[in-house]
């Protein structure tokens, strides 16, 4: 008889005789480290056991005030298993912020240790300073709106920019300085916003580790401001404050290099409070006004699309300390301001996060520079070498070097190469490119600060490689290090995944290269000709994203981009923030806008909180009724369908799939969502309102796209089938029609003709219905379409296209879905049946084709979850606060709390 073994049945037998409960991670409104609110604060922990099966019964909150550590909240003892999404009563604005702790019980009633701390600020209610800067945007004569680069030739275009002034365009450095005296310092806290980026430092520290901070927004509706804790970085006595400015998505003006758009909303500028208290109980304020000073910063360009270029010799040592004369410097002017609201930033700032050193290196030849240069455009200096850095990736370079005074190294990034070897950014934007000139005093270190590429390959001119045996009888600078510093956004990263064919490895090593490369301050497209926000894959990638990142506070931000991009009619743009304007088809796509529905209903399957959902129920309904003023008898018609399906041909528009069918599906799904939103918010006239329209709908729909000769819907395409086969459409006709579907995809060699929105659909209608063995077989190659040809063809993000050698962009994550499968399907880590968050949890690996093995991790609000299957046994991992059903790949089930569990069979 075959039988399995529950080795976590007995592990009784080894309990520690000091079982132990511990809190570990704290968050108020998701924050870790020092969180920041308006007022309100929900709660969370989470805990680790030294035996399975522990669970909470009780807690208790404690809630101070920072520095006078006096009581403000004190829940006593509450009975509940809640260790997430905990309310407690508002909190104010007060001079030190705020402190809390919770402790424990466990399941026998064993009180934990208290937690350590976590701080939180409460933001005033208004920022009491002035918006400064060098020049208006009234005197600057920046034209309003928001323009494409289609009319970037057009005369009247060029005499609207034509007298813009260019200081407009500068980089500048703000400065102040103040005094403390001799008081001691119990505690200090700024508020500040540089628009578009800023680095400010005080006393000459940089404050904080972020890049391109704040985050980009609507900036007609939002502007971010960010919060730091200070009291480390103030003397007693003299104190400078220094903000340097750059252009950002807030200035983009052409300026002679590459741009996608040219839009501005105002020229560099600073708003900054600091709030200083005092021992004593004295409280200073600092403030930006016309009494700080500017001056043009070393950064001679910049520009998010360009690049950027630095001349050291234009620095003003001791300009970031307390004591330096600026006499010569400027009095900062007063400023409009972005029309924006002020609010605080709370999803994660953007960050150096890794670095890449040189994987080889070629000198060009001589005879191949004529070519090089008229192949991209541009006189390569001979001096030229190029670095390969093995990976593909978003940011920008640092060279630590030395050198001359006034001497220039000039550096070009691309993902590929020329035949020459060089730099090619033909398909990616150019001319974008840095510049360093040396201020010649030793070792100087470098990177840019307000621009940054896709790009993999650094073209170095103007200085020669130390250590390599270059002749350098021009005495060039000697390039000490090259480095490629990847950004990205510092949501954490709380998966792994691994299996027994490396394919299925790397493909998941691919995706997540490709989707930290555009998770910016926006879920960008590509890192190099767009950086725009096009909205469709949050939420076909969505799951994907959910698994691999914590993106609790990342995704509000989102949907808020979303919301203040929202046209007055409802529509939703396919890129938020919109910062530039198509004016066509590419504006406007239901697959695109779906987004703003979509998306925070897979937000409640991850973490249980449907708060998106409330808030932005009116936004929902608002693209709901647009959509249903485009129908016409059920249908809507308009819209890019499912972009880049493949064939044989170069992808793009769609081709083999009615851009309707795809239209109206999304049209159904997001009425099907806007149904059970207003249900959830008591809304029951919308909710019968809604549900009626969609069965109206869906019978339209039938009527319109399902052809009952050959039990296909639309061209029979595999998106045509699998859409309403994965919304349920198909009613009596679903075997027929899955059937369908098979047919298509065996007719194909086992290969897709999906695009980067059917996929999902297809890899989901497949995995639900049981094809795994199917699935597996169709991506297990490395042939097109697959992501094995990417591999073969040695792409270490994912490309735009099947075919990397087609397409535009080797840096996208579009085509990404297959990551819910890995982690879903193979990984089995999902909800049960009808819950939400993450908390009770079906585990159900699944080992097919020659699989051996498979390793998948994420963590939902309450800590790790992981899987490790084989042929032989499974283990997996819940943590405290959560239960699982395993089902085993022989059927067997078993209900388990926390704790790790190992079944052999």
């Amino acid at each position: 008889m075959h039988r399995t073994w529950c080795i976590a049945a007995l592990s009784f037998i080894a309990i520690p005789i000091c079982a132990k409960l511990t809190v570990t991670k704290l968050t108020c409104n998701y924050q870790a480290g020092m969180a920041v609110t308006k007022g309100g604060a929900r709660l969370g922990w989470q805990m680790t056991s030294d035996r399975n099966n522990d669970r909470q019964t009780a807690y208790q909150i404690l809630v101070k005030e920072n520095v006078t550590n006096k009581k403000v909240f004190d829940s006593g003892r509450t009975k509940s298993d809640n260790s997430q999404l905990v309310d407690i009563p508002d909190l104010h604005y007060n001079k030190h912020g705020y402190k809390w702790q919770v402790r424990v019980w466990d399941a026998d009633g064993k009180a934990s240790e208290w937690s350590t701390v976590q701080y939180i600020r409460v933001v005033p209610e208004k920022i009491d300073a002035k918006w400064i800067g060098a020049i208006t945007k009234k005197d600057a004569n920046i034209p309003e709106g928001r323009y494409s680069n289609t009319v970037f030739k057009k005369e009247d275009f060029k005499k609207k920019w034509a007298d813009v002034d260019t200081l407009s365009t500068k980089s500048i450095i703000m400065r102040k300085e103040f005094s403390t005296g001799k008081k001691s310092i119990a505690d200090a806290v700024v508020y500040i916003s540089g628009l578009g980026h800023y680095e400010m430092t005080i006393n000459g520290k940089k404050v904080g580790d972020s890049e391109f901070a704040p985050l980009w927004s609507e900036y007609d509706k939002t502007v971010y401001y960010n919060v730091y804790d200070v009291t480390d970085y103030l003397n007693k006595g003299g104190n400078a404050i220094n903000v340097l400015l750059g252009n950002g998505f807030f200035n983009v003006q052409r300026m002679n290099r590459y741009s996608k758009l040219q839009t501005s909303f105002g020229a560099p500028q600073l708003i900054m409070q600091m709030e200083i208290n005092y021992s004593d109980g004295s409280r200073q304020t600092i403030t930006s006004d016309t009494d700080w000073k500017y001056s043009l910063s070393p950064i001679t360009f910049n520009s998010m699309y360009g690049g950027e270029s630095y001349d050291a010799t234009l620095e003003q040592a001791g300009c970031d300390m307390p004591g330096f004369n600026d006499r010569n410097w400027k009095s900062a002017v007063q400023v409009e301001g972005p029309k924006g609201t002020l609010c605080p930033q709370t999803a994660p700032p953007v960050k150096i996060m890794e670095y890449y050193g040189i994987k080889e290196w070629n000198k060009i030849n001589a005879d191949s520079l004529d070519a090089a240069s008229k192949q991209t455009k541009r006189t390569v200096d001979p001096s030229v070498f190029v670095a390969d850095m093995g990976q593909n990736l978003a940011g920008f370079p640092q060279i630590t070097v030395t050198g001359k005074r006034g001497q220039k190294v000039t550096l070009l990034v691309a993902e590929k190469l020329t035949k020459q070897g060089v730099c090619d950014q033909r398909q990616t934007g150019r001319q974008h490119y840095y510049e360093y000139t040396l201020k010649g005093n030793g070792t100087e270190t470098w990177h840019p600060r307000f621009s940054y590429y896709g790009f993999r390959y650094i073209q170095v001119e103007g200085a020669v490689l130390k250590g390599e045996g270059e002749p350098n009888p021009e005495g060039l600078p000697v390039i000490e290090d090259l480095k490629s510093c990847f950004i990205y956004n510092s949501a954490e990263e709380v998966s792994s995944f691994e299996c027994s064919n490396p394919l299925f490895t790397q493909t998941h090593r691919l995706i997540e290269r490709a989707e930290r490369s555009n998770m910016q301050s926006v879920l960008t497209d590509c890192p190099h000709r767009e950086k725009l926000g096009w909205l469709e894959q949050d939420h076909l990638c969505g799951p994907s994203l959910l698994y691999n990142y914590d993106m609790t506070t990342y995704v509000p931000k989102i949907i808020k981009d979303i919301t203040d991009t929202q046209k007055a009619d409802g529509m939703v743009p396919t890129t938020a923030p919109q910062y530039i304007s198509f004016g066509n088809l590419f504006d406007d796509s239901p697959e695109w806008g779906s987004t703003l529905v979509i998306l925070p209903f897979m937000y409640y399957d991850m973490y249980g909180d449907n708060t998106l959902i409330k808030e932005n129920y009116q936004a929902m309904r608002g693209y709901v009724d647009y959509l249903t003023s485009r129908a016409e008898d059920g249908i809507v018609s308009h819209g890019l369908g499912d972009w880049y399906d493949y064939g044989p041909w170069r992808a793009g528009f769609s081709k083999n799939t009615p851009i309707p069918l795809v239209a109206t599906a999304h049209y159904i799904f997001d009425l099907k969502l806007l149904t059970e939103a207003a249900r959830m918010t008591g809304k029951d006239d919308d909710a019968r309102k809604y549900g009626a329209l969609t069965d109206e709908v869906i019978e339209k729909f039938n009527k319109h796209f399902y052809k009952a000769d050959s039990c296909k819907y639309g061209t029979g395409s595999q998106t045509s089938n699998a859409l309403p086969l994965y919304l349920n459409l198909t009613g009596s006709n679903k075997k027929t029609v899955l059937n369908s579907l098979i047919e298509d995809i065996k007719a194909h060699g086992n290969r897709l003709t999906t695009g980067d929105v059917g996929n999902r659909y297809l890899f989901r209608t497949l995995a639900e219905n049981g094809y795994n063995e199917l699935l597996y077989t169709m991506l297990n190659h490395y042939e097109t379409p697959g992501y094995g040809f990417q591999l073969k063809h040695g792409a270490t993000t994912l490309t735009e296209q099947w075919d990397p050698r087609q397409g535009s962009s080797w840096n996208h994550f579009m085509m990404g879905q297959i990551d819910e499968w890995l982690f879903k399907t193979l990984g089995g880590i999902d909800n049960k049946p009808s819950t939400h968050g993450m908390r009770h949890l079906l585990i159900s690996p699944t080992l097919v084709g020659d699989l051996q093995y498979v390793k998948a991790s994420t963590a939902s609000l309450y800590g790790r979850i992981s899987v490790d299957c084989n042929r032989t046994a499974t283990t997996v991992e819940i943590p405290v606060g959560c239960d699982a059903t395993v089902v085993l790949p022989n059927g067997d089930k078993h209900d388990v709390g926390s704790g790790t569990h190992t079944f052999k069979y």
